[in-house]
């Protein structure tokens, strides 16, 4: 079974709420180890998320207009400049969580795959997605540093899950080593797509990092036959 949001976030959630002050914001982040933090209304109802670049605006902006001629990555502008982050002037000038956050928050559900959770993180610029329940509950947070532990399960865990695949327990003559996530396949089938099959199993594996396979096979099925009849 591939692992899912659910298998890998924080259930432990340090959250604030919009009306939180700047200063007690820093104290949390910095208290907490953690970059960035979701930002809840009077029924926890995720409005946002406040991270430690958004409260850094204000220094920014302090230092820009003390002289400081810093000129933000072309990455860093364009966000800025297609509202990915927010009006960046309002969080430089904001003084509680609901000043400072990025909404609407980019949120995921338990059942999203690792890929799916990592393709927001991507879409959207952020690091962080909080975790909403079916009702719209905060009961988690997933971050980039979370979805990595997918890549970290053990050799062995992962050569025993794709031993149980069905198309590996029937393949009369195959070898399969696994070192550091990287998947060794060798042996002989009847068939090219049995061998396909099991190279597509494998790559599917949660964990897996790479698959080496070296396959023959009595009769490549892949091929369309051309019929010669009446000819």
């Amino acid at each position: 079974m591939r692992m899912t949001v659910a298998d890998l976030m924080t259930t432990d959630v340090v959250a604030v709420h919009d009306t939180t002050p700047f200063q007690m914001v820093a104290e949390i982040l910095v208290e907490s180890g953690v970059s960035g933090l979701p930002v809840v209304d009077e029924d926890d109802r995720v409005l946002g998320v406040v991270s430690a670049a958004d409260l850094l605006r204000k220094e920014e902006f302090r230092q820009r207009f003390a002289g400081d001629r810093y000129r933000p990555p072309l990455r860093a502008r364009l966000r800025h400049g297609f509202g990915a982050e927010g009006d960046t002037f309002r969080k430089a000038e904001g003084e509680t969580a609901g000043d400072l956050m990025t909404s609407p928050a980019i949120v995921a559900k338990p059942d999203f795959s690792v890929v799916r959770a990592a393709r927001l993180m991507d879409r959207h610029g952020v690091k962080r997605l909080p975790v909403l329940d079916a009702e719209g509950g905060l009961i988690g947070i997933v971050s980039r540093g979370d979805l990595l532990k997918v890549f970290v399960r053990q050799d062995a865990e992962i050569e025993r899950e794709l031993r149980g695949l069905a198309c590996v327990t029937q393949a009369a003559h195959l070898e399969i080593t696994v070192a550091q996530g990287v998947v060794g396949l060798t042996g002989r089938t009847d068939r090219r797509s049995e061998a396909d099959a099991i190279v597509c199993g494998a790559e599917r594996i949660d964990g897996v990092v790479g698959v080496h396979a070296d396959f023959t096979w009595a009769r490549d099925d892949t091929v369309p036959v051309t019929s010669w009849a009446g000819v």
